[in-house]
């Protein structure tokens, strides 16, 4: 395993104990980067508001560990299989958006999304030759669109 990642998972342990969740955290080095599971009696906490205590794990650990990451690696943390599922979703909704492009030929804007849910997207559909993917606006007012190339 990546030593970064045995450090994150170290870290994050230390970081959930001293917060004094009952949760338990597992590591292991996918080709996408470090992905920390966590499991225990708290994972509810974790999921609440679309998982963003799981988010801002992310952002501590990237903060702390990656600028010794790849550039195509990250931190992802997951609980009871939320950051799969919300990934099929997210698969679904890209599938729908293209569909939905190449039928009216307008452009379509997804709604607030993060860096890693926006990123899903780009990845479903970068192999779509008639489409491009694109981040449009700042900060917080990030957004999606999907357009005819």
């Amino acid at each position: 395993m990546n030593e970064k990642c045995q450090q994150a998972e170290t870290f994050l342990s230390e970081l959930v104990t001293d917060l004094g969740f009952d949760l338990s955290v597992t590591s292991e080095w996918t080709d996408d980067g470090c992905m920390l599971n966590l499991n225990g009696n708290d994972v509810p906490f974790l999921l609440g508001e679309n998982g963003e205590m799981l988010d801002a794990f992310e952002t501590i650990l990237f903060q702390i560990f990656g600028r010794e990451l790849d550039r195509s690696q990250r931190f992802v943390c997951d609980a009871d299989g939320f950051r799969r599922t919300r990934k099929a979703e997210l698969q679904a909704m890209a599938r729908f958006a293209a569909q939905n492009v190449r039928k009216t030929g307008r452009p379509f804007t997804f709604g607030k999304l993060n860096s890693t849910e926006r990123r899903v997207i780009h990845l479903t559909l970068q192999e779509e030759e008639d489409l491009a993917t694109e981040s449009v606006g700042d900060g917080r007012d990030r957004r999606l669109q999907v357009r005819l190339k």
